[in-house]
């Protein structure tokens, strides 16, 4: 059995081996402790293989094409950070590309390796520390607010030009979906079981 503490109330119980599927939860406020998916591997590598898809066409294809007076003008996600750092918008460009291009690719790069070496276990210690960089990367993937952001110019410039949306408008709108879903399939506990960690070496007076 393994012991954890609740958040809700900190109350320190033992949680029973878990039938795939099943969820544990708090004897005295009915917090969730745990849970354990029932596919915790095969089903978060195939929606991060789709994101890392998702995130190179979002990259390489134009997020949306504009014709004004018979001028027409594309742009793709990496290209508009570009464009803000020429126009003198350094500090915008750099929060919009890291954000928006190399959080999201750094994440989904990193769960990817962590995901693939856990798959036959033990995996090697610098496993944990992927998942540790992962983690800690996560939280910067503001995609959806790109998206937001998007959607409130497209509605802007609609009045004043054709707005043609392009295919790597969709594909961010399929990473705001698939980040969140990454997330709720993703079993952390699981893969931690599976890295195998390596204890320090003993010293030779300590082994007599």
């Amino acid at each position: 059995m393994e012991s954890v503490a609740c958040r809700g109330c900190d109350l320190l119980q033992r949680i029973p081996p878990l039938a795939p599927g099943a969820k544990a939860q708090c004897g005295r406020c009915g917090q969730p402790l745990a849970v354990r998916h029932a596919d915790p591997l095969d089903r978060p590598l195939a929606l991060t293989l789709t994101a890392a898809i998702a995130l190179i066409v979002a990259n390489v294809s134009p997020l949306m094409g504009l014709t004004v007076a018979g001028r027409d003008s594309t742009t793709t996600l990496a290209g508009g950070a570009i464009q803000m750092w020429m126009q003198g918008s350094e500090i915008t460009a750099v929060i919009v590309g890291f954000c928006a291009v190399f959080a999201p690719a750094a994440y989904v790069a990193l769960l990817l390796a962590v995901l693939i070496m856990v798959r036959r276990p033990p995996a090697p210690a610098w496993v944990g520390v992927l998942m540790r960089w992962s983690d800690r990367l996560r939280p910067w993937s503001m995609n959806e607010v790109l998206l937001l952001g998007m959607l409130v110019a497209l509605t802007k410039i609609a009045q004043l030009a054709t707005v043609i949306p392009g295919a790597g408008l969709y594909a961010v709108g399929a990473l705001v979906l698939l980040l969140p879903a990454i997330v709720s399939t993703f079993d952390a506990r699981e893969v931690w079981r599976r890295i195998a960690w390596i204890d320090p070496p003993v010293p030779r007076g300590a082994e007599q």
